[in-house]
């Protein structure tokens, strides 16, 4: 089965230094292939339509993608995960859907597979975590105890995978608000979820993540 996917990609990647001087964060390469290629070949065995929304350099991202079958979002000013989301909504649909960030290396199985065969009715969210010795570049003791039930704390590092449903984003008040308000609601009814990933997973926000999202490809 298929479900429509939302991938980030409209931040500015300040963290990434030099590198996003003139490019995209989601073009900035890891292996000789932009990011945002490394996300795309998890997400289109499984997912579909795709929704890319964009801001920072908007135009070299959207050429970038122009033999994919992607939908490119301009956006501005940037709404956040959650606004973002919302935004998309009418090339979404109305269903649960794949939402992916674009600054990560995986190696494994594919994390947004193993998303929809765990995915049940009853959950408002199911978030894909990484266990900490697992998460290469990202430090912390993770962000979800997960439970049951989930509840916020060390854990598991959310991997920037997930499906969602979306109906609550009508609720928010707010044009650019993050993700989060929504979980937060939903851990109160019990109705978010997380899956422990088994493979590896590389955050590469910073400059030094790229070598080791490719020492992490060389391994595999």
């Amino acid at each position: 089965m298929t479900r429509p996917l939302m991938l980030f990609a409209a931040g500015f990647g300040t963290r990434m230094g030099a590198l996003t001087a003139d490019r995209p964060k989601p073009l900035v390469e890891v292996a000789g292939r932009p990011l945002i290629d490394h996300a795309l070949d998890l997400a289109l065995p499984v997912a579909g339509p795709i929704v890319v929304n964009t801001h920072y350099r908007a135009p070299q991202l959207k050429a970038h993608l122009a033999e994919s079958p992607v939908h490119c979002l301009y956006e501005d000013p940037i709404l956040e995960t959650g606004g973002g989301l919302r935004n998309a909504l009418p090339h979404l649909g109305t269903g649960p859907v794949f939402t992916l960030n674009s600054d990560a290396v995986w190696a494994g199985p594919n994390p947004l597979a193993l998303l929809n065969a765990a995915w049940r009715d009853d959950m408002e969210a199911l978030l894909l975590g990484i266990p900490p010795a697992q998460a290469i570049g990202h430090v912390g003791l993770g962000d979800f105890t997960p439970g049951p039930p989930v509840a916020r704390g060390p854990g598991l590092v959310y991997s920037g995978a997930q499906i969602i449903r979306t109906d609550g984003l009508a609720e928010i008040a707010e044009d650019a608000f993050s993700l989060n308000l929504l979980w937060d609601r939903m851990l109160v009814r019990g109705t978010l979820h997380i899956l422990p990933y088994g493979g590896q997973w590389c955050d590469v926000g910073r400059p030094e993540g790229i070598a080791l999202a490719e020492a992490m490809l060389a391994d595999v």
